[in-house]
């Protein structure tokens, strides 16, 4: 599967080379990969990218940390306590509801053009990607099994251990799995419309300039961060749910 992924990609900027070469492609408006490939060897080679990557790898880390950790929390409490999520079920709607982008103008204005305003927009997308999976998540645990645990003498906590939190992993995964992408598009959305430093500030300066080949090569450096990250994941993933059978075993 690898080597056909590889394939694909080869065949895409393959076309998309030669498209634009012959002048299908306006490579005005989409530089030619080589050209992009040559931006991002100069950012690597000259170290140009690295502090900016730093900054941005930071506010995503932390937005990703705080965002699935309050998530994960109020999840479980409401999934696991149901008048609460009876009482706070309009209110995350609404919350849910309100556009990202006009709450990061707000979160400039609060806190500034540092680190604290992009974490703070990056927790407003990874929260409610992980409260809404780890509520669903908890939700649809057996009933039987639930029933059975605590006829064996299992407590609330006991239950949350052995029983809930291993039920509902998968459900809790597949929601980092979106988030990680969530909590690095919060940063660069944030940097994007406000900072002195970041990934999202060299793509609004190349933007600025009309430097096609810079915001292609910083949306390149992006992809790549997403895509390691997310094999971490996944790897993590495995461990922690290696007890499920292997399909067709």
């Amino acid at each position: 599967m690898r080597v056909y992924q590889l394939l694909l990609t080869a065949v895409v900027l393959g076309a998309w080379e030669i498209l634009g070469r012959v002048g299908v492609i306006d490579t005005f408006f989409f530089s030619l990969p080589s050209a992009i490939g040559v931006a991002v060897w100069e950012w690597i080679t000259t170290g140009f990218i690295f502090p900016h990557l730093w900054i941005t790898l930071q506010e995503a880390l932390y937005a990703f940390l705080i965002g699935t950790a309050l998530g994960l929390v109020l999840g479980f409490w409401l999934a696991r306590v149901r008048f609460l999520e009876r009482l706070f079920e309009p209110f995350v709607q609404m919350f849910n509801a309100l556009p990202r982008v006009v709450l990061a103008p707000i979160f400039l204005l609060w806190f500034g053009l540092g680190i604290e305003s992009k974490v703070a927009f990056g927790v407003t997308l990874v929260f409610f990607i992980v409260f809404f999976n780890v509520l669903q998540g908890v939700k649809s645990v057996d009933k039987v099994l639930l029933d059975n645990a605590r006829m064996l003498g299992a407590t609330e906590r006991h239950l949350i251990q052995h029983v809930v939190l291993p039920s509902a992993l998968t459900w809790i995964f597949s929601s980092l799995h979106i988030s990680v992408g969530f909590a690095i598009v919060g940063a660069v959305v944030g940097e994007y419309l406000g900072a002195a430093a970041g990934v999202g500030y060299v793509i609004a300066q190349a933007q600025g300039v009309f430097d096609t080949e810079g915001v292609f090569a910083g949306m390149f450096i992006l992809m790549i961060v997403v895509l390691f990250v997310d094999l971490g994941v996944n790897r993590l993933e495995r461990y922690l749910l290696r007890w499920r059978p292997v399909p067709g075993a």
